[in-house]
C-alpha cells in the first residue's frame, strides 16, 4: 500500500524542476497513471509557427514516468528509452498528456502516454521502458 502522500511528493518534485517551472507544466499522480497539463505559449514555437516537439516530449515523457514512479516508493526512475509519435501541430491552448504503466516487471516497467490538444483531439503518443535508478527520493530533489 502506498504512502498516502507519496502521489503529493511526486507533484511537488515535478513542479519543482527548473524545467518544468520555465513551461508552467503541472502533474496529477494516481497510483500507476499521471497527468501533465502544459500551457502552449509562443515563446515554445519553432520557426513554422508550432509548438517545438522537445515540449510534446516533455509532456510525454513526465506523464509516463510520473505514472511508473507512483508504483515506486524508494527511488527516482529513469528513462530507458521512449518512442515518441508526433501526429498533429499544435499552436494554442493547452496539451495534456495521459501517462499508464502498461506492464510492470522486477527490473523494468513500461508505460505509454497519449497527448492531447485543447480540442480533445490526440496529437502525439509515446511508450518507454523505465528503471529503477539510484537517486533515492528525498527532499534534495523535491520530493517533499
Amino acid at each position: 500500500m502506498p504512502d498516502p502522500t507519496h502521489f503529493e511528493k511526486l507533484e511537488h518534485m515535478m513542479h519543482s524542476a527548473p524545467i518544468v517551472k520555465l513551461t508552467g507544466a503541472k502533474v496529477k499522480v494516481k497510483k500507476g497513471e499521471a497527468e501533465i497539463t502544459l500551457p502552449v505559449r509562443r515563446e515554445f514555437f519553432h520557426a513554422a509557427g508550432a509548438l517545438h516537439g522537445a515540449l510534446y516530449f516533455l509532456a510525454l515523457d513526465n506523464a509516463a514516468f510520473f505514472a511508473v514512479n507512483s508504483l515506486v516508493e524508494d527511488v527516482f526512475v529513469l528513462t530507458a528509452s521512449l518512442t515518441t509519435y508526433l501526429t498533429r501541430p499544435v499552436t494554442e491552448g493547452a496539451l495534456k498528456a495521459v501517462g499508464k504503466v502498461v506492464s510492470r516487471g522486477r527490473t523494468q516497467f513500461i508505460a505509454e502516454s497519449v497527448l492531447y490538444d485543447a480540442d480533445d483531439r490526440e496529437v502525439g503518443r509515446a511508450n518507454g521502458i523505465f528503471v529503477k535508478g539510484r537517486i533515492p527520493l528525498s527532499e534534495e530533489i523535491g520530493y517533499r
